[in-house]
């Protein structure tokens, strides 16, 4: 049974920094693209950042372009999200999902397994 666990979330000033991490069991992790999502309350959830099987292609949403990175460590299970000059928009709560093909996709019909979820929060 796979399994992903996030850590990392907190609260955090404008224009600071976190790192999301989420470690995986169950099946194995270097065959599957991994993905991270974020839903903020009252919104749907939305995609923020994925990486291929092998790290060697990544894909952002528009809105963290630039300031959020994706990385993973197939030797560790482990995908990270490190999130750099953090805005009152970026709060929410953010879930690690693992893939269904080595595909970085954008979208999270393409993810079967999720996370239970980390909060994010910036204060303005």
């Amino acid at each position: 049974q796979v399994r992903l666990v996030e850590s990392g979330g907190g609260l955090v000033q404008a224009g600071g920094s976190l790192r999301l991490s989420c470690a995986a069991s169950g099946r194995t992790f270097s065959s599957y693209a991994m993905g991270w999502f974020r839903q903020a309350p009252g919104k749907e959830r939305e995609f923020v950042a994925a990486i291929s099987w092998t790290g060697g292609s990544t894909n952002y949403a528009d809105s963290v372009k630039g300031r959020f990175t994706i990385s993973r460590d197939n030797a560790k299970n482990t995908v990270y999200l490190q999130m750099n000059s953090l805005k009152p928009e970026d709060t929410a709560v953010y879930y690690c999902a693992q893939g269904n093909t080595r595909i970085a996709f954008t979208t999270s019909t393409r993810y079967d397994y999720w996370g239970q979820g980390t909060q994010v929060t910036v204060s303005s």
